[in-house]
């Protein structure tokens, strides 16, 4: 069974609803040479005192009960595993035909990209079979946990749902 050390700094929050199927994309400044990792819990964004204003009113309250992954000793829960199915490439201007595959605002994005362009990394979200506590390395946007992950888990959405949805994404 193949495992990996590699993982994806990212909001829990948004790490929760990747892992509940209600996002499937993520939205960056830059592209990915990584097509697969772990979705490590970060929670730096909860420190502020409005961090529930960059979500959607309708996934504020998922938000603020996701907001904190579980952990222990210094160490995260890890549920979640990825692969990059597919990046596309848009002008800011454009991201908001995307609003539906993800519960952040319009506003959250644009301040995020600024008048940039933005790269939409379309996921495919695995659910690990036994969720483990790791630590990690430190790093912006990738990092390393301590030990290796088996990737062994299931699809959060199902073949035909996942398909529907990157089929729309351009």
């Amino acid at each position: 069974m193949e495992s990996i050390t590699k993982c994806l700094n990212e909001w829990n929050a948004t790490l929760e609803a990747l892992g509940k199927g209600k996002q499937t994309i993520l939205i960056r400044k830059y592209n990915t040479s990584v097509d697969k990792f772990l979705l490590y819990p970060t929670t730096s964004y909860t420190m502020k005192d409005d961090f529930l204003k960059s979500f959607k009113k309708e996934y504020q309250s998922f938000a603020e009960k996701n907001a904190l992954p579980k952990q222990n000793n210094g160490k995260s829960e890890v549920k979640y595993c990825a692969t990059v199915e597919k990046v596309v490439e848009k002008p800011s201007t454009r991201i908001g035909s995307l609003n539906k595959y993800h519960i952040w605002t319009n506003d959250h994005v644009k301040s995020y990209l600024g008048s940039g362009k933005g790269y939409v990394w379309v996921l495919r979200v695995y659910e690990l079979d036994e969720p483990v506590m790791l630590d990690r390395t430190r790093g912006l946007l990738y990092a390393n946990v301590s030990e290796g992950v088996s990737l062994k888990g299931k699809p959060v959405l199902s073949d035909s749902e996942f398909n529907e949805i990157y089929g729309k994404i351009k």
